[in-house]
């Protein structure tokens, strides 16, 4: 049996680890996707990033195994309070939108909101303007919605976020 929990364990939090090759067994074997989604209910964060860092790596490889998960990132994953976690929420939404039924969309656009709205994470922040500025494109309620909060976030002390809701303001105004 594959323990990727295990596996995810230990060393840098700003490394890898072994998240690589776990992705390429699970991308060889798609039935084991399920044993490195439930390492997102690890108490190690440093397990929970890493499999964020797979989720990512998985959906750009091959989005179809991540589809039948949707409904589970956006109740169980999106209740998990980690930055990386939320991060990569907004990534996946991204990527997954296509696949989504209006309600998963709806329920995606929620979670994102909150995070703009609340939390203070540079890159949840970044991520999240980067997603929900592509979605407003095709949603007037939601380019209401986001635009203060970009125009909030311009005044941010870190450049990376100041700089990015700057662009994504131009982006949805321009």
């Amino acid at each position: 049996m594959k323990n990727f929990e295990e596996r995810l364990k230990g060393g840098h939090s700003n490394s890898l680890g072994n998240t690589v090759e776990i992705v390429d067994e699970v991308l060889a074997e798609n039935e084991l996707f399920n044993k490195l989604f439930n390492c997102y209910f690890s108490n190690d964060e440093i397990v929970r990033l890493r499999t964020s860092n797979a989720m990512k790596r998985i959906c750009k490889a091959k989005k179809t195994i991540l589809i039948p998960y949707i409904d589970r990132f956006l109740t169980d994953i999106a209740q998990i309070d980690q930055a990386s976690t939320q991060w990569t929420l907004s990534q996946l939404f991204g990527m997954l939108e296509k696949d989504m039924d209006e309600k998963q969309i709806e329920q995606a656009k929620k979670i994102m909101k909150n995070n703009l709205a609340n939390h203070n994470d540079w890159i949840v922040l970044n991520q999240t303007m980067d997603t929900l500025t592509k979605w407003s494109k095709k949603d007037a309620e939601l380019k209401t919605w986001i635009e203060p909060h970009l125009e909030r976030l311009t005044a941010d002390e870190r450049k990376s976020v100041s700089g990015r809701a700057q662009k994504m303001l131009e982006k949805i105004n321009g």
